[in-house]
């Protein structure tokens, strides 16, 4: 016998007496865990007799009797790694197993998620296991005031965003300056003022639901805490050189490379000089002249509305391209928000000045005890184990998949691909399934739905345009030939339940309509079906110019694509492949440039005295 077969043998030996224990003397056996966990730390058994407790504890209070495989999940957390399950199997509930034995050693528990919406559902719908064992549960939200997120964090297991988690780190770092806690008090005894206390009780431990996303995904953006300073420019500077960059010809005055990147020829920069002659003032700066030209050039041509921001409230607002989420708190830094304003005719905002900033890299590992949960984590493991020094385990499924993958369709271009998407779906849904369609844009699902009632099909859409509405939205996508058209599913967090109907007619059909550049995001589009031992099938439809293929494929790649359009050859799918490990490893150095960056902008404050430890 293995030690992870003794570790579950041990828990269900236990299980049959802890049934039969009352529940104050089911408390008294935790307290007792608890004392043993100080004294030799978070063992095989002593794990096991804590998860036996908190099983039958659950069984008691939520109804939900923890799996094998979520007792395995619960191990892999309290020793320190990743637990990548499968879509589907329960992670919300196998994380209480962690939080609760952390919370009972006196430990401050982060029970870490993508949204806010995730994280008040969840503390939630564990209160009452919580309760029953004693146990105190905060929640913290977007527009909490200090005082009473400072109240949520004392407790001793606390829901929060990501987002949330680290901007409340930095307030303290800002607020403390270059003293820490310690020399605070120091301070207060030597008859010093008293100063409010920090808002985070500590850094203790962590429990990151979809960890891929947070570690991985969102590991490029640092996190700023900035200030409003008034815009010296005048707005017109912004509007000429947004109108410039629409008179400036692709090829002669500028190139614009495959990855978002764009610059200006010398033909271009004469040109530019040309045009801004009469403007005067900062135009009149070759430096100034050939920043804002290219700032502009990039809002033109780069970055395009309901793909990377949407328009909200009549302001700009980011899109997350990982999980097509809404960023409204987010900005483009050094004037390239100013410029997309400009160019959507939205009241210019001013300049932000940076207070305090760091990666999720730096922040996540100063825990004592850092770990967490994904549905997809081997193809970024080595990165993890570097960046964070978490090893991933994956955790077997409760029962076995019966997941089908179907031929892939390449589309010779969007409009082929549509037409495709929406005759495929209409066809699926009438054999009495469920369909979930997935897009990589709010501007593709959008075109999709355009298509879909063209052709009379009824659906529904969620975008980042319906983001407030979207676990309603998710809940009623398992109904008999519902369709439901979406932009990227990571980190939804929001199962898709079949009906009975469904269930028995084949399960959910899940339509991919572009490829990602991580496989990672195509994978968890693809779990959304044949969850718990369901049927459930996927497909991919694709077309030749989508933005994998435009940017990710050499010359000689793409004459071979070009040969396979409108067939479903078997080789397709090793050329996508190929294609994703070459962009994961641009966005992994994109990656690594944010931390050395970080590191740079550290240093650069510790050589003024203002260094963040």
């Amino acid at each position: 016998m293995d030690r992870t077969e003794a570790f579950l043998a041990t828990a269900a030996a236990l299980e049959n007496e802890a049934q039969a224990a009352s529940d104050t003397a089911l408390r008294e056996r935790l307290c007792g865990i608890a004392r043993q966990m100080h004294r030799n730390g978070f063992t095989d058994p002593l794990l096991a007799q804590a998860f036996a407790q908190i099983r039958e504890a659950s069984r008691r209070t939520l109804g939900m009797r923890h799996h094998d495989v979520q007792l395995l999940a619960g191990r892999a957390l309290m020793r320190g790694r990743l637990a990548e399950m499968a879509t589907g199997e329960g992670k919300t509930l196998a994380a209480t197993l962690a939080a609760v034995t952390a919370a009972i050693t006196g430990a401050s528990v982060h029970v870490v998620t993508v949204n806010d919406y995730l994280a008040e559902r969840d503390a939630e719908h564990n209160t009452a296991l919580f309760a029953f064992l004693g146990l105190s549960v905060g929640v913290v939200l977007q527009d909490m005031d200090i005082a009473k997120r400072r109240e949520a964090y004392a407790c001793g297991i606390v829901y929060v965003s990501n987002k949330e988690l680290t901007f409340d780190y930095l307030k303290d770092c800002i607020a403390l300056g270059e003293a820490s806690r310690t020399h605070q008090q120091l301070r207060e005894l030597a008859g010093s003022r008293r100063t409010e206390p920090p808002i985070l009780r500590g850094l203790h431990v962590a429990i990151i639901d979809e960890a891929d996303s947070v570690l991985i995904d969102e590991a490029s953006t640092p996190l700023i805490i900035s200030e409003s300073l008034p815009d010296d420019l005048d707005p017109a500077i912004y509007a000429q050189a947004i109108d410039l960059a629409r008179t400036l010809e692709r090829g002669v005055d500028f190139v614009l490379g495959p990855r978002r990147d764009i610059w200006l020829t010398a033909a271009g920069r004469q040109r530019v000089r040309e045009l801004t002659h009469e403007h005067g003032g900062l135009w009149r700066s070759t430096l100034w002249r050939d920043e804002f030209a290219q700032k502009a050039l990039s809002a033109t041509y780069c970055f395009q509305r309901d793909q990377h921001y949407i328009l909200a409230e009549d302001k700009v607002q980011i899109v997350d391209e990982s999980t097509g989420r809404v960023m409204p708190d987010r900005t483009w830094e050094r004037g390239l928000h100013q410029m997309i304003e400009s160019k959507e005719g939205c009241e210019i905002t001013g300049q932000r000045r940076t207070l305090a900033q760091i990666t999720y890299q730096r922040f996540f590992g100063r825990y004592l005890h850092l770990c967490g949960m994904t549905g997809t984590a081997q193809e970024v493991a080595a990165e993890i184990k570097r960046s964070y020094d978490l090893s991933v385990t994956r955790v077997p499924t409760h029962k076995p998949s019966k997941r089908r993958r179907l031929p892939d369709r390449l589309c010779r271009d969007t409009d082929q691909r549509w037409i495709h998407v929406a005759r495929r779906a209409s066809e699926v849904a009438a054999q009495g399934r469920a369909v979930l369609i997935g897009t990589r844009s709010v501007e593709a699902s959008e075109r999709l739905s355009a298509e879909l009632d063209r052709a009379e099909v009824a659906h529904i859409v969620l975008n980042a345009r319906q983001d407030k509405t979207e676990a309603e939205t998710v809940a009623q996508a398992g109904q008999a030939g519902r369709i439901m058209v979406a932009t990227n599913m990571a980190g939804r967090g929001t199962d898709i339940k079949l009906a009975d109907a469904v269930r028995e007619a084949g399960g959910l059909h899940v339509i991919l309509t572009e490829f990602h550049e991580s496989a990672r995001v195509d994978r968890q589009l693809f779990g959304r079906c044949a969850r718990q031992g369901d049927p459930g099938t996927t497909e991919a439809i694709v077309s030749f110019d989508d933005e994998l293929f435009r940017s990710f494929a050499p010359p000689g790649m793409r004459w071979l694509l070009r040969a396979m359009i409108g067939k479903q050859p078997p080789g397709f799918r090793r050329v996508v492949t190929w294609m994703q490990d070459r962009a994961e490893r641009h966005f992994r150095k994109q990656r690594l440039d944010t931390m050395k960056r970080d590191e740079q902008w550290r240093r650069a404050l510790g050589f003024v005295g203002k260094t963040r430890k």
